[in-house]
Order: structure tokens, then C-alpha cells, then sequence
């Protein structure tokens, strides 16, 4: 397989899905979404199939589907059944993959494992998506800490949204961690602005 990227975020609700479709489609590549929890009618996965072009993608169906918008494990007891990071299996494709997590690294699978545990299962690049409000460089810098403290390899920072020159300076210059794209804030999405956003993007 080629590069298989894990995108994650800072936080949740900071654009981890509208970087998810820019990379997507940018590279053609294959999309998963391994745990859906909550909006099985407007997941991820039906986002990206409505916001990409090309016709090499696959979106591979998510592994879990979770019925109730909360954290994956609270929301996996509540439907009777019991995710495991060591059961997630990567599709099959010759493509780049482009993985979707959910919200942040800390959040919870199970008891004892965190989207973090899922990282080597599934033996992907990290990217990071940031986004600049009060307290962002506090939030990326411990993402970036916490992934360092398991020696998982960080491809790269996007910054989603609004930029802030100080604080994009500060994070690259403290952590030495490429800066792989500033995607401004999209006026609208649809695939034109999704495809001629992947223009902001070095990967």
C-alpha cells in the first residue's frame, strides 16, 4: 500500500472532515472513516462522497457505526458491543488512504484504549489539523506532545480556518513540525471549492 495518512485534530469540530475531503480529493486517494458514532445519515463518509470529483476515490464503509452522537466508547456500550484497536483492519487498496479519526487523540475507544492506541494498529502518518483560537497553541503543542511520548510519526500541521500568523510562526518554530497547508475559510462547500482548495496544500 502507499502512504496511508491518519488525520486528527487539535479538538473536535475544527475541520477535520473538510481537510479530510481537500486531502482526499488533492490525491485521489481512498477515504475510511473506521467509527462513526451518531449521524449515520449525515456521516463523514456520505460528506466526503458529496464533496469530492474524481472517480479514482473509494470511500470504504466505516467498520463501526455507532448510533448515538457521543464519545465512541459510551456510545458503542449503549448499542451493546465493544470496540477493540486491535480489530480495526485497514482496507485492502493499492491507492493512498486517507483515515478520518474521531475528535481528539484522548478520546476514548474503550476503557483502556484511546483514539491515540488506534495510531499503530493502523500504521499511519499522523496529520494534524489546527485551527487558531485562544488557547489552539496549548491544544496543538500537548497533540504533538502526547504523539512524541509514543514515537508516532507526525507527517505534518494543517491549519483549518482564520489564520494567525503569531501562532502558526510559534508552533513551527517550537516544534520543528512541517507546516503542510493554511486552508483559508471556504465561503461554501461543494467540490469546486474543495478541489481548488487543495492548492493550499503541500503533501
Amino acid at each position: 500500500m502507499n502512504n496511508t495518512y491518519f488525520i486528527t485534530g487539535i479538538g473536535t469540530g475544527i475541520g477535520k472532515t473538510i481537510v479530510s475531503a481537500i486531502l482526499t480529493q488533492k490525491l485521489q486517494a481512498d477515504y475510511w472513516k473506521p467509527i462513526q458514532s451518531g449521524d449515520l445519515e449525515q456521516s463523514d463518509s456520505l460528506s466526503i462522497k458529496d464533496l469530492i470529483s474524481n472517480t479514482k476515490t473509494i470511500i470504504h464503509p466505516e467498520q463501526y457505526r455507532l448510533t448515538q452522537p457521543l464519545s465512541p466508547h459510551l456510545s458503542a456500550r449503549l448499542d451493546g458491543i465493544t470496540i477493540q484497536a486491535s480489530a480495526l483492519i485497514v482496507p485492502q487498496t493499492d491507492n493512498q488512504l486517507i483515515i478520518e479519526g474521531a475528535g481528539g487523540l484522548m478520546v476514548p475507544l474503550n476503557e483502556k484504549e484511546l483514539i491515540l492506541d488506534l495510531i499503530p494498529v493502523l500504521k499511519a502518518k499522523v496529520i494534524i489539523v489546527s485551527q487558531n483560537y485562544l488557547g489552539s497553541i496549548n491544544h496543538t503543542l500537548l497533540t504533538l506532545e502526547v504523539l512524541k511520548s509514543r514515537n508516532i510519526k507526525v507527517e505534518g500541521i494543517i491549519f483549518n480556518g482564520e489564520a494567525n500568523a503569531e501562532s502558526e510562526s510559534y508552533i513551527a518554530n517550537y516544534t520543528g513540525i512541517p507546516i503542510l497547508g493554511k486552508i483559508p475559510k471556504l465561503l461554501s462547500l461543494d467540490q469546486q471549492s474543495i478541489a481548488e482548495a487543495g492548492q493550499f496544500i503541500q503533501l
